[in-house]
Formats: C-alpha cells, structure tokens, sequence
C-alpha cells in the first residue's frame, strides 16, 4: 500500500467516532457459531469492534490493520473493554501477505478482499476452524476496483464447507469451516 493510502486511511480512522464493540451486523445472526475459545485473526481489523467482541467470547485476538490511528484505536478499546490481555493488535500491510503465525480457529476478515490472500487464510485456518469474510460487491451496486463479482466469494473458498452465504445490495459474504482433519 502507498504511503498516501495509508495515511487517507489514518484521517478516515481519525474522523470517526468510537466504535461499540460487536460483531459485524452480517454475522449476527450466525453469532452462535463463534467459538468461545482458541484464537482469532481480524484482518484489517479497523478500531477493533469485532476484535474486542471475538476477545469478550473468550479467542484470543491478533487484529491487524494498515492504519497506525486504527491500531492505537484499537488498543484502546480493548483496554476499555477489559480484553487488553485477550487482544493483540498490529499494524501490517496486508499487501505483503498474512503475519506468520500459527493456526487460528476464526478467521475474520469484514469489508476487506484480497484475492491474493485467500491461499494463506484457508492455509491459516485451523481444521474445523471458521472463516467469516465479507466484502463490497457489484452484486445489487456499480462495479468498482474494490468490490467482488457474483460467486467470487463462494469460487475462492470451494474448498471449505458452506455454512451460509449471501450477495445483494453491494455485499456478499461467507461463513465456512474447514473440513476437520483426519
């Protein structure tokens, strides 16, 4: 990522009250399916919302973000919210691929694709673990540079078992576990 987008996001962090922790509201309904232990990476994690709800469920949190004004954010949220010691968070240029770390039992990544990234997030989640991904889409909006075409979302993680997934009104997303190994 430029330097320049990096700081566009720095002032978009900035500009924006504080978040309530929770789970991002196309995930809701499925919340039950959130493990209550393990770990969890939040991919461009923003000011920490999902972070600090995965942290409350009892994972622990690595929030990654480009955005050093989103990171800080973040660490204060947690901190607020008594999950300080739960969450991690670190600022990452995801164009450089995943942080090394060990298998995770959630995976997730809201409002943020990478295609290239998708080999190593089916590579990092943990067998039986979930990946809850959602991105912009052209899917009931105008087509642009970051969102995702019909069925992309499905295409890139066939291999992982469906749990539930939609696209429409500019969104699609994608619940999904990996198959539990042998």
């Amino acid at each position: 990522m430029t330097e320049q987008d990096r700081l566009r996001w720095d002032e978009r962090h900035d500009s924006r009250p504080t978040p309530v922790p929770g789970v991002p509201d196309v995930f809701a309904p499925y919340q039950e399916l959130f493990p209550n232990s393990g770990t969890a990476l939040d991919l461009a994690c923003g000011k920490g919302a999902a972070s600090v709800w995965l942290a409350s469920r009892g994972l622990d949190v690595l929030g990654v973000d480009v955005s050093p004004v989103a990171v800080a954010q973040a660490r204060e949220l947690a901190a607020r919210n008594g999950v300080g010691e739960r969450c991690r968070f670190a600022v990452v240029d995801l164009d450089d691929g995943l942080p090394p770390g060990a298998p995770a039992e959630v995976i997730l990544c809201h409002k943020f694709r990478d295609s290239r990234l998708d080999v190593a997030m089916v590579t990092r989640l943990a067998p039986g673990g979930l990946l809850a991904i959602s991105a912009l889409s052209e899917v009931g909006a105008r087509p642009g540079p970051f969102r995702v075409g019909a069925g992309e979302l499905l295409a890139a993680f066939a291999g992982l078992h469906q749990i539930a997934a939609a696209e429409g009104d500019g969104e699609s997303w994608l619940l999904a576990t990996k198959e539990e190994a042998l």
